[in-house]
Parts: C-alpha cells; structure tokens; sequence
C-alpha cells in the first residue's frame, strides 16, 4: 500500500511539471520590439512616396536568435521587409504581390505565419503538445508577420515584419544563392537582390 502511494505521489508530480512546463510557448520568441535594425547592406529601392529595403534570414543562428527554431531546416526562408512613407497621401498596400526567385530562376512560395507555424512544428516532430502553447507560439510569431491589410500613412513613417517564402519542394534551405525579391502592384514593378 505504501509503494502505491508513493507511485501515486511521484505520478502527479510528474504531471504537475509536465503540465506547467506545457503552458508556455512552444518555443520561446524573441519579442518583436527586439528585432535588430535592419542591416545596412539591405538591398533598397525609392519609387517616390515609399521605399522598400529587404534582407533574408538565411543562418540558422539568425532564426534561432528570434524563435528558437530553425525554420530553414522546415524549408523556410524569413525575409525582413521594412516599407518608409516618404511623404504624401497614404499609400494602399493591400494589393502588393511579392515574388522571390532563386539563381535557378524557381519561384518560392509566399505562406502565412500560420502555414509557418505548421511546417515548424513538423519539421522539428513536434506532434504532441498543449494546445494553448501552440496558440502561444503562433500569436508570438505571427507579430513578426508583414501587416499588408492597412496602408502606410505618413504619421506611421515605416512599417516593418517578415515575409515567409517556402522552398519549392518544402526541403531544408541551404545557402540560396542570387535570391530576388520582386514587389509588383505598383506603377511598375520593383526588383531587389537579396544576395
């Protein structure tokens, strides 16, 4: 009878600490105020009444720094938009369509940071986990994700976030080379090598 009783004792315990352990994100993300400045080598393009600047996360260090994760290995590849409103009426941005092509001229595929999310989780088997920190993890790194719904407005001055591409094949990303974001919906479409 004692044993049961210490089996008992030492099973809730256990499923104490798993359950606390559980309640957090999935993966702890960087909060977005932390988000280093863009880099100065960040390919740029003016069209007037906004700039674009855009640079790819392309190490595994870098994602890990914000999401604890490497999202290379589940065929992502982050890259950092930051739009300025440089001056005049708001500018709608809803209608922007961004395109990113590789040296081998294969367009990789723009996903939400929901789609994200999933292809994280199964990349790194993450298959059995408390519901509320999936919905942690996705709120947190969902706020990183590009806000195209609002235009950019003058008082705003620059809106920032990442655009998540996946690989053709959904296979791990490795080193891309002369990596070219186009930016269309504009009066004439924008091109900007990445690398």
């Amino acid at each position: 009878m004692p044993i049961s009783r210490a089996a008992t004792r030492f099973g809730l315990c256990v499923l104490a600490l798993v359950t606390a352990s559980c309640s957090g994100s999935l993966f702890k993300v960087k909060p977005v105020a932390e988000l280093p400045a863009m880099p100065a080598s960040a390919a740029s393009a003016n069209v007037g009444s906004l700039s674009f600047r855009a640079s790819p996360l392309l190490t595994d260090e870098e994602t890990q720094e914000l999401f604890e994760s490497n999202l290379q290995l589940a065929g992502l590849l982050p890259v950092r938009l930051e739009i300025v409103h440089n001056s005049g009426d708001a500018v709608e941005i809803r209608k922007l369509k961004f395109r990113l092509h590789d040296e081998a001229n294969t367009e990789w595929k723009l996903i939400s940071a929901k789609q994200a999310v999933s292809r994280i989780l199964k990349a790194n088997g993450v298959f059995l986990y408390n519901p509320n920190s999936r919905k942690t993890f996705e709120k947190e790194f969902r706020a990183y994700e590009f806000y195209l719904k609002e235009p950019v407005t003058h008082a705003e001055g620059k809106r920032r976030g990442l655009l998540i591409f996946l690989s053709t094949k959904k296979d791990p990303v490795s080193s891309p080379k002369n990596l070219t974001l186009t930016i269309e919906g504009l009066a004439q479409p924008i091109s900007l090598r990445l690398n």
